[in-house]
């Protein structure tokens, strides 16, 4: 299960509809791997409908900051703009690891659609969502 902050969730749907028609990404962090009180939105490299890339430099300011508090990056959300809030086999290649969650939000249907996952060797197990 990820715990994400009510504020966090909020900023996760509104940038999702901001970048509509594009898929947004960003990441989460915490201070610990499975709390994420914090969303921080990032550029979306790919600047497209179907892949996205976060951006390095925004990855390594993010990660700067969170480690100089002693917290960490714990996930990434990005938006699939017209399919189920599922990985793809590009977002599966993609995985970091076990330990990341993977937070998708579908603009599929009229209402956001929200859900995480955890990928580990190819596999997708999906998990909780607790907004605090």
């Amino acid at each position: 299960m990820i715990e994400i902050s009510r504020d966090a969730y909020n900023q996760i749907i509104g940038e999702a509809l901001d970048e509509y028609p594009l898929e947004m990404c960003g990441l989460l962090v915490g201070p610990s791997p499975d709390r994420a009180p914090e969303f921080h939105a990032t550029r979306n490299d790919d600047a497209s409908a179907r892949v996205y890339t976060v951006n390095p430099k925004d990855f390594m300011r993010i990660d700067m900051a969170a480690d100089e508090r002693g917290w960490e990056i714990n996930g990434v959300v990005h938006s699939h703009t017209h399919s189920e809030p599922y990985p793809s086999a590009t977002d599966v290649a993609a995985a970091v690891g076990p330990h990341w969650h993977y937070v998708i939000v579908s603009l599929k249907r009229q209402a956001p659609e929200v859900r995480s996952y955890r990928i580990a060797d190819g596999e997708i197990i999906e998990e909780q969502i607790a907004v605090l």
